[in-house]
């Protein structure tokens, strides 16, 4: 991907090595494992236990985590410049969400989370927060290597606020409510949603002569790397679908695909597909 080293957005909040204790590796190893099964972050529990150690003391910044906030300063403002876009042709005004860089555990709106969740978006503060580590476990952990793979873990945290801006995340947690036994069904669709608009993004970049050969295909694999299925899989050798809330490797490469191949934000409506076209 073709992207401008030593970018700076007005919208990145930096918070490396601030904040609580570390999780030992076996913390993080079993907290991965646990939200596989579970879907929920526990690594508030682990951390104040026997699986926690070391202090808040600030991360030195390696060379390759230099260029990865470079990358992702870049980035952000290009995935929201397209969102600009796209609010003013419709007559909008886009507000632009934050991105937080956090290490090991991060306070948000939506309370302590740990890097074991992965990134994240918290709509109560319209923030997207990711610890960088989790772009080394993208490539050697998940098998999903590639600057693109990267670009689209982001994509889909702004593709959540997305959501959130236009109120369809609010009214997902209504129909939550109404439906409990929908409640990870409708998850799914959220998620999957995200990752189409994620592929708008994608399109527009695509468009705009930032793509290299092997970018779309490093992007797929990375939705693929982290369905539901496969992390089920990876982490206990067993697939249970009725606890899915982010949705299959197939789902996710469909609904990324599909936002690539249209750039059209209108055939991402994955809450009125029909069960079997997810």
């Amino acid at each position: 991907m073709k992207w401008q080293r030593g970018h700076r957005s007005a919208f990145v909040e930096d918070r490396r090595g601030r904040g609580g204790g570390r999780l030992s590796l076996g913390g993080i190893v079993i907290a991965l494992i646990l939200y596989a099964i579970f879907g929920r972050d526990v690594t508030g529990l682990l951390s104040s236990g026997e699986l926690a150690g070391g202090g808040g003391a600030p991360a030195s910044t390696s060379a390759e985590e230099a260029e990865l906030v470079d990358f992702v300063n870049f980035v952000l403002d290009d995935i929201q410049g397209t969102w600009e876009r796209q609010f003013r042709s419709a007559g909008e005004t886009y507000r632009p969400a934050t991105l937080v860089l956090f290490t090991d555990r991060v306070q948000s709106a939506c309370g302590i989370q740990g890097a074991a969740v992965g990134p994240f978006y918290c709509g109560a503060d319209h923030k997207a927060y990711i610890d960088l580590g989790f772009y080394r476990d993208l490539k050697a952990r998940f098998g999903a290597p590639g600057d693109f793979a990267q670009a689209y873990v982001l994509a889909h945290e702004i593709g959540h606020h997305i959501q959130n801006v236009r109120g369809i995340s609010a009214e997902n947690r209504r129909r939550k409510e109404a439906e409990p036994g929908r409640k990870n069904e409708l998850s799914i669709r959220q998620e999957l949603q995200a990752d189409c608009l994620a592929g708008v993004w994608g399109h527009s970049a695509g468009a705009r002569g930032l793509l290299d050969e092997g970018d779309v295909e490093e992007g797929l694999a990375a939705a693929a790397a982290i369905g539901d299925d496969r992390l089920q899989r990876q982490a206990t050798g067993v697939v249970t679908p009725e606890s899915w809330t982010h949705g299959a490797s197939e789902q996710r490469v469909r609904w990324f695909r599909r936002g690539l191949e249209s750039g059209d934000p209108e055939r991402c409506d994955t809450f009125s597909a029909a069960a079997d076209a997810l």
